[in-house]
């Protein structure tokens, strides 16, 4: 019996460091898709409080908004004003997700409510699973609406300028509506980095 001990203890210290480099989600973390395997890969490049909470804020789109009509909604000039949801709503809604334990940062004005995806390529407008709390800046140097943003800061303008391009894109016919969906979903930081940051 006792020659098996050694080897209890050695499996032991082996379970206590792979417990020891798991991270699950806790306050410091931004939702779910942090939690990888140890030695894993993570699914998204960018910092984790880039993206919402996937098991909160999948995204969700606007069934209105087809490959076949969006000459006549998304690409049409002031389209999205006409499907925005009033700020008395998102700010509600701003206000109950910032009490969520994963944002440390309480202060309203640190962030935007956000559309995941966005309104421009055919995102929900009132779905709350196509809404977070976005910040302006970043955990270590917040930021409100009113800037500056200075470029080395990637927060919520760094999102705008993904939708603002990726609409572009299909308005121009090079890219699909639902491709560019999938951008957002998957990693919008990974095409910011890619398109804005070559």
């Amino acid at each position: 019996m006792k020659r098996y001990v050694p080897r209890l203890v050695a499996m032991g210290v082996v379970v206590g460091a792979l417990l020891e480099t798991y991270q699950p989600a806790f306050p410091g973390h931004h939702g779910s898709h942090v939690v990888v395997a140890p030695g894993g890969q993570a699914p998204r490049v960018g910092p984790s409080n880039l993206y919402p909470d996937p098991e909160l804020t999948p995204g969700a789109t606007n069934s209105n908004v087809t490959q076949a009509n969006i000459q006549e909604t998304i690409c049409k000039s002031g389209w999205t004003d006409t499907i925005r949801p009033p700020t008395s709503f998102t700010n509600n809604l701003k206000a109950q997700q910032l009490q969520a334990t994963r944002y440390q940062d309480k202060t309203p004005s640190h962030y935007e409510e956000d559309h995941f995806i966005a309104l421009e390529i055919g995102g929900n407008p009132n779905d709350p699973k196509n809404l977070w709390a976005e910040m302006w800046g970043s955990p270590a140097h917040p930021l409100t609406h009113n800037g500056p943003f200075p470029s080395e800061i990637v927060g919520a303008k760094s999102k705008d300028w993904v939708e603002t391009h990726l609409k572009g894109e299909v308005c121009a016919g090079r890219m699909t509506l639902k491709d560019a969906q999938n951008i957002i979903r998957t990693d919008w930081f990974k095409y910011y980095r890619d398109e804005k940051l070559k």
